[in-house]
């Protein structure tokens, strides 16, 4: 058996769950996993070789914490690291402890700064899976710069500009990764969503990971176009002043998230990672429109599909029918399905897997038993 690799996952949606899935699948057999979640229900299967631990949320109370550390200022190397947070205390022991007794290989983390830089206080290498966002200060700046490697989920035509030479060279750049990019044919996938071969089908898309599009902007739009079927998926935010027509319908949660991509003539959708790859890889009309998310991670990765010429942006819903009726005419006017579909790669899970087993490889050249003799703790 390989020495182990190490995935601390953060559990915030499911993307970040699902993008381990897809590595950890590809990863030869013999390579054994251990995953670190607070969660462990949002997982895709796993093959027999990695095992999930669990620890605390590294930033949800329980209750226990001691508030009255909260004067004392973080320092700029760290994001979240509250005082007298017992779970944070424990989580960090967890893996402290396994960095001791499994001797990793690597330690991969998506997405916690602090456990980067644990890892390399503890020196184990680490790879630190990259994000889009303004994030050029201390903390991420210390994660990316001490790690033995950079993971993005996306193509390189969607780097952030200041992203120099050499932090491209450490990166592994693969589009659609822990994404199922398959994608049904158009026809077929409208039979499965109930909607008609010949209507204008325009889907509003909200992801996992905030609360959704408000409903009023979407009732406007849907005025503004009443000849199209506007169908959402996913959450959205209720407004008690939304006056919405009859071409609009909430569908909420869906199994079947591609069908409906598939299906569509034209999408509005969020820039999360998981609905990015979908869209650019059915190679739809997309209308972007960034949540809040910290460090301006959609609004920065917006930008990027903007200036790519993947996607048609907008800073929020329109506001008005003209404003509609202006930006849904752009997306179409703008549309480059070439451009998309480029930005997927042909095997990614497969890709990173062979790129992580290669820097392993290129770290680790030669076998060696890097464990200590057992310390008693005893003062001498």
């Amino acid at each position: 058996m390989s020495r182990p690799f190490g995935y601390f996952v953060h559990h915030q949606g499911r993307g970040h769950a699902e993008r381990c899935a897809a590595i950890v699948n590809a990863l030869p057999p013999e390579r054994p996993v251990t995953i670190f979640c607070a969660r462990d229900d949002i997982f895709p299967p796993l093959p027999p070789q990695v095992e999930i631990v669990t620890i605390p949320s590294l930033f949800e109370p329980t209750g226990l914490e001691a508030g009255t550390m909260d004067t004392v200022s973080t320092p700029d190397t760290l994001h979240c690291a509250p005082l007298g947070w017992p779970g944070i205390r424990h989580a960090m022991a967890v893996l402290a402890n396994w960095f001791d007794s499994a001797n990793p290989a690597l330690m991969i983390c998506d997405v916690s700064a602090e456990i980067a830089q644990l890892s390399r206080i503890c020196s184990v290498p680490h790879v630190k899976i990259l994000q889009h966002g303004d994030r050029s200060d201390a903390g991420h700046r210390a994660a990316y710069d001490g790690a033995a490697g950079l993971l993005a989920a996306f193509d390189e035509a969607l780097a952030q500009p200041e992203w120099n030479a050499a932090m491209r060279a450490k990166t592994c750049f693969v589009g659609g990764l822990g994404v199922d990019t398959r994608i049904p044919e158009r026809e077929l996938a409208r039979q499965r969503i109930g909607v008609g071969p010949d209507e204008e089908m325009i889907l509003v898309l909200s992801g996992g990971g905030g609360g959704g599009f408000a409903q009023a902007p979407l009732g406007v739009g849907a005025r503004s176009r009443p000849e199209a079927r506007w169908i959402t998926i996913g959450p959205v935010a209720r407004d008690w002043h939304a006056t919405e027509p009859a071409n609009i319908e909430h569908r909420g949660w869906v199994d079947n998230p591609a069908d409906h991509v598939a299906a569509a003539d034209l999408v509005i959708a969020s820039t999360g990672n998981t609905t990015c790859q979908q869209i650019l890889a059915a190679a739809r009309p997309w209308l972007a429109i960034p949540e809040w998310r910290y460090f301006d991670e959609q609004h920065r990765k917006a930008q990027a599909l903007a200036a790519a010429g993947a996607a048609c942006v907008r800073p929020h819903l329109p506001s008005s029918a003209q404003a509609w009726s202006e930006a849904l005419a752009e997306t179409r006017a703008g549309h480059r399905p070439a451009i998309q579909r480029a930005m997927i790669a042909d095997a990614p899970a497969q890709a990173a897997a062979d790129w992580l087993e290669a820097l392993s490889a290129r770290l680790w050249p030669v076998e060696m038993n890097h464990s200590l003799p057992q310390s008693t703790g005893a003062p001498s």
